[in-house]
């Protein structure tokens, strides 16, 4: 479902498309009910291609529209009963806590905005905060990760810093 919002944004970013088909391709590969964790998974399309590909999916957004629509998404996709967790929280509260529970995923799709809000009125700032979500998602990965993926559109955040980041992790 493609619609206008207030912020100009359609509900799709088509330079994504290259980022659904390479975790695919990882997936397709993979033992059978690989877990996914999609943070700041805005309308679904990660979560979606990651479900279609067999993967147990974790979809987590701090907007509650935002995960209301990745929902319908799912419905006109065909994957209504795809298994996909739907959670509306802050995505660094939400990894603190699957550490803490002992949770693993085989994958990790990070596409944070520069700024933003949680729910609650949580504070994310790519600069300040991306490197202690990297943290806190390592403790979340399994013993044979398939990927981490991280895009971030943010002027001052060179892909080698955020490779780097990545790679410290």
């Amino acid at each position: 479902e493609l619609r206008p919002t207030d912020s100009g944004q359609v509900g799709f970013f088509a330079d994504q498309v290259a980022n659904w088909q390479w975790f695919r391709d990882r997936l397709a590969g993979a033992p059978a009910a690989s877990a996914v964790l999609n943070l700041f998974a805005y309308t679904g399309g990660s979560t979606l291609a990651a479900a279609k590909a067999g993967a147990s999916v974790t979809h987590v957004d701090a907007s509650r529209p935002a995960v209301a629509w990745a929902r319908r998404n799912a419905e006109l996709s065909g994957l209504a009963d795809a298994p996909i967790r739907w959670i509306v929280d802050d995505a660094l509260k939400f990894v603190q806590r699957e550490a803490r529970r002992g949770a693993k995923y085989d994958g990790i799709i990070l596409d944070p905005p520069k700024f933003g809000r949680g729910p609650k009125g949580e504070v994310w700032e790519v600069y300040k905060s991306l490197p202690n979500l990297l943290d806190e998602c390592r403790k979340c990965l399994s013993d044979n990760p398939l990927f981490v993926i991280v895009t971030v559109y943010a002027v001052r955040a060179s892909a080698i810093h955020v490779s780097q980041a990545v790679d410290e992790m």
